[in-house]
């Protein structure tokens, strides 16, 4: 009798331990950082690949991945807002929250979605990949979808996504060169949009294509075969910039650190970052310079980002160990969350033998690679070839995750 107890035990132990560590399916969605685009708008050049395709690599190696596009100068909030009707379906609804403070268009008319994934649900959670500001983006989501956000009257949103609790939906998050704490470019350069170097080198590959700044929600489009220096003009003017609801300030050191403030670790997701680095510490100055691997239409900043700091609301500022960086992002803001008011997020080195824990980020270690090259740019077939091999290798990762 104690025999068939003891027996009846195991068996349920092995079967609890099979389904509890078993492979899960879930889809990746790959989330566009600053000035990315869609799978779509650049003919056959990816963001997420360059020459080459991360997505239809790690498809071939029988992974479910889709590729999102949200607004390339948007705020992480309007972004995550267009990054769930993507992937789940419906017209877009920025919340009647967003209208109240920055007075944009709640329902733009063209942004309806089918969805990738319409099935998307706390049965059937995804897990999210996003490189540099689209790291932020995706945290964005899961603060929203976790949240029930109340407009200035007390009441709640109106939409089953805005306007209820929606827990469950990610399974997990992972971060490519994210600016998680800011990057200290966006206070350097004062023309009004961060990264200015990259967005003009981009002109150049953009030419007259499809590319779209999917600006509809305040009212700005480009017009019937308008030349790309007259839509890029008008954009940088727009009055957007000088609000909080735009890319500028999500990706300043003070921008990055109010939104830590409220999207903090979901104890029921798993978080892993990629930190990348391209410079070099000059002994006699003391700065950073960026290495000769660099792509160098981004050298400059990297320079500047390696030898001055940037300032917080409160006088305090950044220092010198911010002066690493991969040419757009300071490595030690790629880490994690760190700076919001209640403190960092957990934050540890992965180890291949460890037992994960939901709710603490996991560094998946710092590659010699400049912001551009870890998704595909400027890189070689045996580059890349080299290059989908982390990617299949962290994917695989992901489907080992509890179900």
């Amino acid at each position: 009798m104690i025999y068939r107890f003891y027996l009846c035990y195991i068996i349920f132990f092995i079967a609890l331990s099979a389904n509890l560590y078993s492979q899960n399916k879930y889809p990746v969605i790959l989330v566009h950082g600053f000035m990315g685009w869609g799978p779509d708008e650049m003919g056959s050049y990816k963001y997420w690949g360059g020459k080459y395709d991360i997505e239809e690599s790690l498809r071939e190696s029988g992974f479910e991945v889709y590729t999102a596009n949200v607004g390339p100068v948007s705020s992480n909030w309007d972004r995550a807002v267009e990054l769930y009707y993507q992937i789940k379906g419906g017209q877009v609804d920025y919340g009647n929250t967003q209208v109240e403070k920055y007075g944009i268009i709640q329902k733009p008319i063209n942004k309806e979605y089918m969805g990738i994934y319409p099935e998307w649900s706390d049965e059937n959670p995804i897990h999210l990949v996003g490189h540099s500001m689209g790291g932020q983006t995706i945290r964005m989501l899961d603060y929203l979808l976790r949240t029930a956000i109340v407009d200035s009257s007390l009441k709640y949103e109106e939409s089953n996504f805005l306007g209820k609790i929606n827990e469950g939906w990610i399974k997990s998050i992972t971060s490519i060169s994210t600016p998680h704490n800011g990057t200290t470019l966006s206070d350097i350069l004062t023309s009004g949009i961060p990264f200015l170097q990259d967005f003009i080198a981009l002109a150049a590959v953009v030419g007259n294509s499809f590319y779209d700044f999917d600006l509809e929600h305040w009212g700005f489009r480009r017009e019937n075969k308008e030349a790309w220096g007259s839509y890029f003009s008008r954009m940088r003017k727009h009055p957007a910039w000088g609000t909080k609801n735009i890319v500028a300030w999500d990706v300043s050191v003070e921008g990055a650190r109010e939104m830590n403030s409220i999207c903090t670790a979901n104890s029921n997701i798993y978080y892993f970052s990629y930190v990348t680095s391209n410079t070099l510490l000059d002994s006699t100055s003391n700065r950073h310079v960026p290495e000769k691997s660099m792509s160098y239409i981004i050298r400059a900043n990297a320079r500047l980002m390696g030898m001055r700091k940037a300032y917080y609301a409160d006088g305090s500022e950044t220092d010198s160990t911010w002066f690493e960086n991969d040419g757009i992002v300071n490595k030690k803001s790629m880490l994690g969350p760190t700076t919001g008011n209640n403190g960092s997020d957990p934050i540890g080195n992965y180890r291949q033998n460890d037992i994960l824990i939901p709710g603490q980020w996991y560094v998946m270690g710092e590659y010699n690679s400049d912001h551009r090259k870890f998704i595909g740019h400027k890189i070689s077939k045996k580059e890349f070839d080299e290059l989908i091999k982390v990617y299949i290798k962290h994917v695989t990762l992901l489907s080992t995750l509890p179900k």
